[in-house]
């Protein structure tokens, strides 16, 4: 998109399917809103035209295990050492509903007729309240997409509580688990951005604590590549 001229001045209508790993992975939006500023008439549609992201936490226990815990015992030797890496390789996987511990929060939403380029770099405070006595082993992270400008408004989520999608859910497994009891709350900030040596990769940050208290939580570093 950014190497060609159209035969046409503007259009009126842009449809791209751009959706990543955790909507902004590979960075495909970018094109979108470079076709859009160069293209789109004034009063133009875009389809889609907003998206959403959300956290939430879920325990994982036996599949953490089966992943990162498989690392202290491979045939006999031990590669702990590696456990670190793995951990900061964020998961994309389907989870079950019932995993989920505590309410969704969104983090971000994004208009696409408006929203600017920088505005994909973004820094969100989350607060995520337990819904039952658990553990939470991974902070979940899905997004809908809605089509407002159809006759009918339509959309669709990709997260734990809808039908499958190939994004399915990206799974962040923290290095302690969080034991929580109903109505705990887990909160923290999240810091997603492009990887600056590869803009197609994308660099997250969470920063989280249970119940405000100093100790309870930690801030982990992914990437998404």
């Amino acid at each position: 998109m950014e190497e060609i001229e159209l035969p046409v001045k503007h259009v009126d209508i842009i449809i791209s399917e751009w959706m990543g790993y955790f909507l902004l992975y590979e960075s495909m939006l970018d094109s979108v809103l470079y076709a859009r500023d160069k293209y789109l008439a004034p009063g133009g549609l875009m389809f889609p035209d907003e998206a959403t992201m959300y956290l939430a936490g879920i325990e994982d226990e036996e599949y953490k295990e089966e992943k990162i815990g498989f690392w202290d015992d491979v045939y006999g030797f031990d590669y702990s050492c590696i456990k670190e890496i793995a951990l900061k390789e964020p998961l994309v996987d389907t989870v079950d509903l019932k995993a989920v511990v505590t309410n969704p929060c969104k983090i971000a939403t994004f208009d696409l007729l408006t929203v600017k380029k920088d505005d994909l770099n973004f820094v969100a405070p989350f607060q995520l309240q337990a819904t039952r006595n658990d553990y939470v082993h991974a902070l979940l992270g899905w997004f809908d997409v809605s089509f407002r400008a159809c006759h009918k408004p339509v959309s669709f989520s990709t997260g734990p509580h809808a039908k499958y999608t190939h994004w399915k859910q990206t799974v962040f497994y923290l290095g302690d688990m969080i034991t929580v009891k109903e109505k705990d709350e887990i909160t923290g900030v999240i810091t997603c951005a492009p990887n600056a040596r590869n803009p197609r990769d994308l660099d997250i940050t969470l920063d989280y604590k249970l119940n405000g208290q100093e100790g309870s939580g930690e801030k982990r570093d992914y990437r998404m590549a």
